[in-house]
């Protein structure tokens, strides 16, 4: 496939090629250390093709550990990477594939990457599937997440979970006011002093499990392809998560890339968080639509 640079932003280009064909060109030779994250949620392993393209068994075992190589050398030395991998089913039968982590170890031993850490997105809007199980006979309950896996080059990526505080409780905040705590020994014999808990650090940690819904659909997205008839991305990452991540792992002017672009929900966070950034799409339709998401873009001479 021709790989063409269809649009670019301030900060970013959107390319239309397969990422096989991208990783293999003089661009990708180009970038080769100077990518900071890498972004991404690759077709899953599913047990029936969508419209977005996926492999099963072995065939998507290869396919995926094969790109693990060329995706660590474009990894700065504190770079991460990170990717969604969503659940399997075998079919026919109510038993849950190993595929998907047959996928992740894999990808970690060709790659040799680093597990950092494991993350959840618990979808809160997920549809009850598989339908048959859930529905229909009733014998399982709907599965309401997938896994994020964050790896890296290095045992010590950049990070900062400074730059991701939540907002403290009402508790908290009420405790902080008061600076009343009941510190001292507890059951689990970690003894605990005041000071632990009464510095006011701006925010809260979050933890590891990602809470939200991708139902909106009032979105500078979603009004874009209504108004020139272009149909959605059937399976959009939630902007929170690149969000999220980028926030994390990343500085101001670094650059994320997304190998498999869909509507360029990173590509969006990226540029509204001011770093730049990279992504390949080898569906010129979805190319298309992503073109709703930045309000200025410029189409390159071909």
């Amino acid at each position: 496939m021709l790989i063409q640079s269809k649009y670019q932003t301030q900060l970013g280009t959107c390319y239309h090629s397969k990422i096989e064909d991208f990783l293999n060109s003089e661009i990708a030779f180009d970038l080769k250390g100077k990518v900071n994250l890498i972004i991404t949620s690759p077709p899953f392993p599913l047990n029936r093709k969508k419209k977005y393209g996926n492999l099963n068994g072995q065939e998507y075992l290869d396919w995926l550990s094969g790109l693990a190589v060329k995706l660590n050398e474009l990894l700065s030395d504190d770079g991460s990477l990170v990717i969604e991998i969503g659940n399997s089913w075998e079919p026919n039968v109510p038993v849950m594939s190993t595929l998907p982590l047959k996928a992740l170890l894999g990808f970690l031993e060709e790659g040799k990457y680093h597990l950092c850490q494991q993350f959840i997105w618990y979808n809160t809007a997920k549809l009850p599937s598989p339908v048959q199980w859930v529905n229909i006979d009733r014998v399982r309950v709907k599965d309401s997440f997938t896994n994020i896996w964050w790896m890296s080059k290095s045992t010590s990526p950049k990070a900062n979970n400074k730059n991701i505080l939540e907002e403290y409780s009402e508790s908290m905040k009420r405790l902080l006011k008061t600076k009343k705590y009941n510190s001292g020994a507890r059951p689990s014999e970690h003894n605990i002093g005041e000071e632990s808990f009464l510095t006011d650090n701006a925010g809260a940690i979050p933890g590891s499990v990602l809470v939200g819904a991708n139902t909106q659909s009032n979105s500078n997205y979603q009004s874009y392809c209504k108004e020139n008839n272009l149909e959605p991305h059937p399976a959009r990452m939630p902007y929170f998560i690149p969000d999220f991540f980028i926030k994390f792992l990343t500085d101001v002017d670094d650059l994320v890339l997304d190998p498999f672009g869909g509507s360029n929900t990173t590509g969006e966070a990226a540029e509204k968080l001011g770093r730049k950034w990279v992504s390949i799409e080898a569906n010129e339709d979805y190319i298309e639509a992503s073109k709703g998401r930045f309000e200025t873009i410029t189409q390159p001479v071909q």
